[in-house]
């Protein structure tokens, strides 16, 4: 059985404007976001974090609860996007 691509549906895409958007609005480079996360046990380089805000990398649920613990937020705002409720 032929692997079916992974495609990242509208909450990913909408995860991955929000983690940009906060990361940018925080004043953090790429590496620095990568480097919080890294430090809170998740290993992630600034090419994972770069692909993942490009939407070429899914985010797994562990990398999103690590990620909205760096940006100092729920992980449901980045799942909402910065301007929900």
């Amino acid at each position: 059985m032929a692997a079916r691509p992974l495609e990242i549906g509208p909450v990913g895409i909408r995860a991955t404007r929000t983690i940009e958007i906060l990361r940018t609005e925080r004043g953090l480079a790429q590496r620095q976001l990568a480097g919080r996360v890294t430090a809170l046990g998740r290993p992630m380089s600034n090419t994972m974090l770069s692909r993942i805000e490009r939407a070429q990398r899914r985010c797994d649920v562990d990398d999103l609860a690590a990620i909205a613990e760096a940006l100092l937020v729920s992980p449901l705002v980045l799942l909402r996007g910065p301007t929900a409720p």
